[in-house]
């Protein structure tokens, strides 16, 4: 059985309502730059629904009032909530039923699966140092997933930072070694950008010089097509260097690749096109530094987390030409605290992750996995 594929008419209806995104201004938080503009048409990959609505208040009852939250101290009255009491969050990923996720707790090394409705279960787990800001960073679902039940972690060891692909109930086999770790700036990403081609995003350690250094697999973005857990694999291709914090990265059907980082001066939102080329200039900047995260792309959108902005960031994109020309959308605003990955539904819906244990102030049910409400009058994902 192969991965569930969307049908064509869901496939355009969730593009539809990926442009139907009332995008806001926000005149002084970002500069753009007409520079980067270069072909690119990603092509609808979710499902359609429509928007998680609050519900209504029940009508009064001339019977004893019923308590209104449960004892479990894990419960959470809002109805976008998916999943709670979780550790410090890494990464978020769909899985092929567009109904469950998976979601890594970045200091136990855990990867859970979580559905509304349920109680996360553990799915795997994997050793890892997170005495830094480095632990379990990141998740990919193997292109075969539904075959092979394999994920592929970048994590962080006492020695460096790496990539391991993960099968449950086995013991972890590297991938990708020698990644620099340092005190700070060990996040990482990564995403197939199709069947044997796993696309990984490296922080800088903390060191931009690294960054710019050919001879390191810091601050760069590469391309792993031997995915062997044989000793001494080929050193990948680099796609890209020059990349600070390392954020996210998320790819269209057609191979393109958005990646988010954050540097000293701004936060920034690159596309490399499906030719390897890269465009004169970051797609989309953010001098105030909100703290750029996880990334995911639909047709005529991308979604970014905002860790220190408190948000989920919308770009609508161009279909044409791929570049961006208005400001992005700010979705759930200091809602649901630090976020920091971003995955879509099969219902055409952003569900996000909180690392408000990494840095914020957790409430009594974080971190937790929310289903992002869309803004009244603003469209929506059906």
């Amino acid at each position: 059985m192969r991965m569930r594929v969307p049908s064509l008419r869901a496939r355009r209806a969730t593009a539809a309502a990926f442009c139907s995104i009332v995008v806001v201004a926000a005149a002084g938080c970002a500069r753009f730059d007409d520079t980067a503009s270069s072909p690119f048409t990603p092509e609808p990959t979710f499902g359609s629904g429509g928007e998680v609505q609050p519900k209504e208040p029940s009508p009064p009852s001339s019977v004893a009032p019923q308590p209104s939250v449960p004892d479990d101290p894990c419960f959470d009255r809002d109805p976008n909530v998916v999943a709670t009491c979780l550790d410090a969050t890494g990464g978020l990923v769909m899985l092929p039923d567009g109904a469950s996720a998976l979601v890594t707790e970045r200091r136990t090394g855990r990867i859970l699966l979580v559905t509304q409705g349920q109680a996360p279960t553990e799915f795997a787990s994997v050793p890892v140092d997170s005495g830094s800001d480095g632990g379990l960073l990141d998740i990919a679902l193997s292109p075969t997933f539904e075959e092979d039940r394999l994920v592929y972690a970048y994590i962080t060891t006492a020695t460096d930072n790496r990539v391991v692909r993960v099968a449950p109930g086995d013991v972890p086999k590297d991938v990708l070694t020698g990644i620099p770790r340092g005190a700070e700036g060990n996040a990482g990403s990564l995403t197939f950008a199709k069947p044997g081609e796993l696309v990984v995003l490296t922080g800088d350690a903390g060191n931009p010089a690294a960054a710019a250094d050919p001879g390191s697999l810091a601050g760069k973005l590469l391309r792993v097509t031997s995915l062997s857990t044989a000793p001494a694999p080929p050193r990948p291709a680099v796609a890209a260097s020059g990349f600070g914090r390392a954020g996210g990265v998320c790819t269209d059907v057609d191979g393109g690749v958005w990646v988010t980082d954050r540097t000293a001066t701004e936060d920034r939102l690159q596309r490399i096109r499906p030719d390897g080329g890269v465009g004169a200039a970051p797609v989309w900047t953010w001098p105030d530094k909100p703290g750029v995260a996880g990334c995911a792309v639909a047709a005529g959108a991308v979604a970014i987390a905002l860790t220190d902005g408190r948000a989920v960031a919308v770009l609508t994109t161009d279909r044409e030409t791929g570049s961006v020309s208005s400001a992005p959308a700010q979705l759930a605003q200091n809602l649901y605290g630090r976020l920091g990955d971003v995955t879509i539904s099969g219902e055409g819906q952003i569900w996000a992750s909180t690392v408000n244990k990494s840095g914020g102030e957790p409430g009594p049910t974080d971190d937790r996995v929310v289903k992002i409400p869309l803004p009244s009058g603003g469209g929506g994902f059906d």
